[in-house]
């Protein structure tokens, strides 16, 4: 098992509980990928770095996880169409 943590930048347009349910779907791609979720973090509303999409703000939100060499490139094809992700990254953490 290798550690990963995804970074999600959500849409700070929308509705608090559309945001929840944006996060809660990436988690439920996790887990049904056989991935195991250990830490989530909240950082809140932060300003982009640069504009994207007409947004200057966006709700980011680290999760990280145990999981096999797949779990990450079907989570980005997931992630990467889910319509109030703005940015993600996920990356394979050091051991």
């Amino acid at each position: 098992m290798n550690k990963y943590e995804l970074v999600l930048v959500v849409n700070a347009k929308i509705e608090d509980e559309a945001r929840v349910a944006t996060v809660e779907k990436a988690k439920e791609y996790i887990t049904r990928f056989g991935g195991t979720i250990t830490n989530v973090d909240d950082w809140g509303k932060r300003r982009l770095a640069y504009e994207i999409q007409k947004m200057r703000e966006g709700y980011y939100y680290f999760i990280q996880f145990e999981s096999d060499s797949e779990t990450p490139g079907e989570l980005e094809q997931r992630v990467r169409i889910m319509e109030n992700v703005i940015r993600y990254l996920c990356i394979r953490q050091d051991a």
